[in-house]
Parts: structure tokens; C-alpha cells; sequence
């Protein structure tokens, strides 16, 4: 297949056509205000080459649109939560752990109503189901337009949420509705938020992928577009109308793939250094490893799907401190050619230091050749000691393991750290991250309880769930791999239950695959 795949950084827009598994061609271009601009600006760059002209499968895009969102209080609707589990749970409220500002723009109503499921999956109370009907009334009077409805243990059993869905759309035809067990596991009041967050991005997310189409139509582009997920896999466009909280992390995501994908390296560490940000995480399978605690997300608690990432102030566009040499962590960010020293901006960054030692060869040297000795080599032996300090807090073994730099800064990264055996530079680096979003594949996920099963039995039934699903969603089953799998037995429950969460990944279908199947 020949796709193209774009990343939308804070400060460049990256995009690579891929045929098969080789990078064809790369472009970069300044991310712009309006975000789609840049796209078009990218996709212009990159059709200009003649081996890019030709028939395109698939188009996959990895943004920062909705998360930025959420941590900049920006382009957010007022939400319904919908809460089933009274009389339990009365004391923690939704939004009760919500930053008052975050809470302010998205607390349209909170509705408590009884309903939910016990630890091991017994009704907790009967649904209110005439509580539901006036709530949902009561949205439609006032306007709402998206609903977050969450249940006690609905991953165990979500029911409760589904029949409390059917009578909101029979109420509010067109309202859009997200369940909580869609998108987090065990845990009420993360899984919650998870939830509220979703809800009220969804206007965002239809504004999003719409103008993503169009910039794609008018770059004479006829494929189906798909957005890359916080797990290193993608979503057709509509899902991600449904779900735009599972593209949070993506940026980072594709990175990791990206560079796993370009230094044929499955087990490694990974330092993404990007204009603004050097994010740091760990590939295990080819895949980000995954987080297994509370993500915070614009000062929200959540337990989702997320990488385990750790982000430092530490990018090509970031400030320098002329007395001490310290880098970050403000940036310039987009305006890195307007502002930096070398194309005769005014302000100081590592981008300059790096072009002052030597490292780089861009903009005007001669505009840095009066930073000293000193200056250059306090600010390089910073950048390595952040590197060195936060690779080590991100390992998980006491040896030297490999580490790819990747990212249009990684410049910044030494020839050598302490605990890394080598550091691994590859082709098309720069890009990395939209050659994982142009190799991404499609997922699809499992966490289920099994009851009256052998071990082997239970994990193989959470395994058909996770293929079916991933075939639901576009990909193609003989292309299907195992990524995870995760067992644990559940002593409190009869019948030798076992929790099984099973995730696997395969290649996007052709659309001859896709009609057949």
C-alpha cells in the first residue's frame, strides 16, 4: 500500500509517503495557527516530488488538535454527566476532582441516578430507567448536545450504560452519547472523566476530521483518511469523530513506531526531540509501553490507554539562558524562523547553540559567531545531563539499553549517554513521526471477565474478541498479530474467573479485502 502519513507538532507539520514498508519521500513545514493550513502546506511540499503523484491508499493523520484543547481551555462544549450508581457514590459528584476553570466550561448538568453493577458483576440496583427518560428530558430542553453516561463496574458489565443510551436517542434523536466503558477500565471516577473529556470534544472532533477531509480533497487526494490512536494504531475518520480522546498522545506514539519501524529496533528506549518538547518512553514489541497508573491530562485524572511517556522543556526551539546555558523549558515553538537568532530573530535557542558548534547547517551563522566557547558548551553539557537524568527515570532495567534519537532535534542528543550501550541514528529521523503514523496499523482491544474456563480457553476467547474487533475496524485479519495479553484470576468470584485484557494489531485492509470481509 502507498500511504502518506502527516504529524502535527506544536512547531512543524511532517508528512511522508510510504510504499510498503520504504519512506519515499519526506517534507517539513511550519505547523500554522489554524493547524489545517500547515496540512495543506505540507501535503503541497510533498506532492511536488514525482514518485508522490501516483495512486494513494490511505491518508493517516496524528494531531495535537484535541488534547491542546483540553490544556488550553479552548474549543470545548458544555457536557451532561450521567452517573449510575446511587445511592453509592453520592459523595464524589462528577467533576468533583476537575480544575475549577476545566469544570466551569464543560459542567452543563450532573444527573445521580441508581443503577450500576457490584465487584463481581451483580446488579447493584435496578437502572432508574424513569430517572434516565427526565434527565434526558431535561438535556433537550436545555440545549445539551453531547452526554457522558457512567456506570459502577461497567467494563464488567455495561448494560446498565447501554440501556440508559437507548433512552437518551429516544429522547434526543441527535444527541451525541459516550459511554464510559468505551474508553476506560475499572475505576469510576478516571473512567468517568476519561468519559466528561470525550464529551466535550466531540464538536471539536467533527470540525476536525471534516476539515481534514477537505484539505486532503483540495490537494487532488482520493483515500480514506484515518487518525492515528494514543497506542500506536489508527481509526477510521468516523471513529474518531466518536472517540478524539484516543488520539491524545499520538504524536509521541508515532515517534516510537516510527522509529522502531526505520532501525528495525523492537526493544529499545526513544528520545523524540521536537521543536518544543523531548518526549521519552520505551518500545517494547515495537509498541510504546504502555501506562499502568493515573495519566493527567489538563490537570485531569484519567485511566485510559496511554503511552508511558515522560515530557521535558528540552526541543529545537527552545530558550537558552545566556548567563547560565540553561535550555528550556519555553519555547519558541512555530516561530523558531521568525524568532531564532541564526534566521535574525532576537532570541536565543538551542537551535542556534547547536548551529554555533557545529551540529547544524542552517540559517546565517555568521548571526552566532559571537556566542563564547563557554556559552556553547554549558548549554550542550545541559541538554545532556537533562537527557541522561530523565532516559535513567525511564528505564525499567539496570543495564545499558539502546536509544533511538529521532525528532527534528535530536541534534541535542551526545554520541554518548551514561546507561544507553549506543545511540541509534536513523534515516529520515526528522520524520519520524509521521513515518508511524503512515506504517500504523489498526487495533482492536479486549479486557473481559471469563468465568467457567481453562486459562488457555479464557485467553484465547479474549483474543477472538480482539480480532473481531480489529477486523470491524479496518483491518486486515491475516496481517492480525498479537501485541499484549494480560491475565490476572479474580479470587472473589465463583466459577474460576479470570480478567483477560488482550490487545492485537494488524495492517489496514485493502478495499477489496474490506468488501469481502
Amino acid at each position: 500500500m502507498r500511504r502518506i502519513g502527516i504529524d502535527v507538532g506544536g512547531t512543524n507539520t511532517d508528512a511522508v509517503l510510504i510504499d510498503g514498508t520504504t519512506v519515499i519521500h519526506s517534507v517539513k513545514r511550519a505547523t500554522t495557527a489554524d493547524v489545517t493550513t500547515g496540512i495543506l502546506d505540507a501535503l503541497a511540499a510533498l506532492r511536488q516530488h514525482p514518485a508522490t503523484r501516483g495512486k494513494v491508499d490511505a491518508v493517516v493523520i496524528g494531531t495535537t488538535h484535541f488534547i491542546n484543547a483540553v490544556v488550553q481551555r479552548r474549543h470545548l462544549q458544555k457536557v451532561a454527566a450521567i452517573r449510575l450508581g446511587m445511592p453509592a457514590s453520592a459523595a464524589l459528584p462528577p467533576f468533583c476532582d476537575w480544575p475549577s476553570d476545566l469544570g466551569a466550561l464543560v459542567n452543563g448538568e450532573v444527573f445521580m441516578l441508581e443503577g450500576g453493577h457490584d465487584y463481581d458483576g451483580r446488579p447493584f440496583m435496578p437502572l432508574d430507567t424513569a430517572g434516565v427518560r427526565a434527565a434526558a428530558r431535561r438535556i433537550r430542553d436545555q440545549g445539551i448536545r453531547s452526554v457522558a453516561i457512567s456506570a459502577i463496574f461497567s467494563p464488567l458489565d455495561p448494560s446498565g450504560e447501554e440501556q440508559a443510551r437507548d433512552i437518551l436517542l429516544e429522547e434526543c434523536p441527535d444527541i451525541a452519547v459516550t459511554l464510559s466503558h468505551d474508553l476506560g477500565r475499572i475505576g469510576l471516577l478516571e473512567r468517568e472523566n476519561a468519559a466528561l473529556l470525550n464529551a466535550a470534544l466531540r464538536d471539536l472532533a467533527a470540525t476536525t476530521v471534516s476539515a481534514f477531509r477537505k484539505a486532503i480533497a483540495d490537494s487532488g487526494i482520493d483515500a480514506p483518511l484515518y487518525l492515528t490512536q494514543n497506542d500506536g494504531t489508527v481509526m477510521q475518520a468516523e471513529v474518531a469523530t466518536q472517540f478524539p480522546v484516543m488520539s491524545f498522545a499520538s504524536g509521541a506514539t508515532n515517534s516510537m513506531r516510527g522509529a522502531a519501524h526505520l532501525s528495525g529496533l523492537e526493544d529499545a528506549m526513544v528520545v523524540d526531540v521536537g521543536g518544543t518538547t523531548s518526549d521519552i518512553g520505551q518500545l517494547r514489541h515495537g509498541f510504546p509501553r504502555e501506562a499502568n497508573s493515573v495519566v493527567e491530562v489538563g490537570g485531569v485524572r484519567t485511566l485510559f490507554r496511554m503511552p508511558d511517556l515522560l515530557s521535558i522543556g528540552l526541543g529545537g526551539g527552545s530558550h537558552v539562558d545566556p548567563d547560565t546555558g540553561r535550555i528550556g523549558p519555553l519555547s519558541v515553538g512555530y516561530r523558531l524562523t521568525q524568532d531564532a537568532l541564526v534566521f535574525g530573530g532576537t532570541q536565543l535557542t538551542a537551535t542556534d547553540i547547536a548551529v554555533a558548534a557545529g551540529l547544524l547547517d542552517i540559517g546565517d551563522r555568521a548571526r552566532v559567531q559571537h556566542l563564547s566557547a563557554g556559552l556553547i558548551k554549558a548549554a550542550l553539557e545541559n541538554a545532556r545531563q537533562q537527557l541522561e537524568d530523565n532516559v535513567d527515570r525511564m528505564k525499567t532495567e539496570a543495564g545499558e539499553v539502546p536509544l533511538l534519537a529521532v525528532g527534528g532535534g535530536a541534534f541535542l542528543v551526545p554520541e554518548k549517554l551514561t546507561g544507553c550501550s549506543q545511540i541509534v541514528r536513523v534515516p529520515h529521523g526528522d520524520c519520524a513521526n509521521a513515518v508511524g503514523a503512515a506504517i500504523a496499523q489498526v487495533s482492536g482491544e479486549t479486557d473481559q471477565v471469563f468465568r467457567d474456563l481453562s486459562r488457555d480457553a479464557a485467553i484465547e476467547a479474549a483474543l477472538t474478541i480482539a480480532r473481531d474487533r480489529a477486523v470491524a475496524a479496518g483491518a486486515d485479519r491475516d496481517t492480525l498479530k498479537t501485541v499484549e495479553v494480560e491475565d490476572m484470576p479474580i479470587a472473589y468470584l465463583p466459577g474460576n474467573a479470570l480478567r483477560v485484557r488482550a490487545r492485537v494489531a494488524g495492517g489496514i485492509a485493502t478495499p477489496d479485502v474490506r468488501d469481502a470481509a
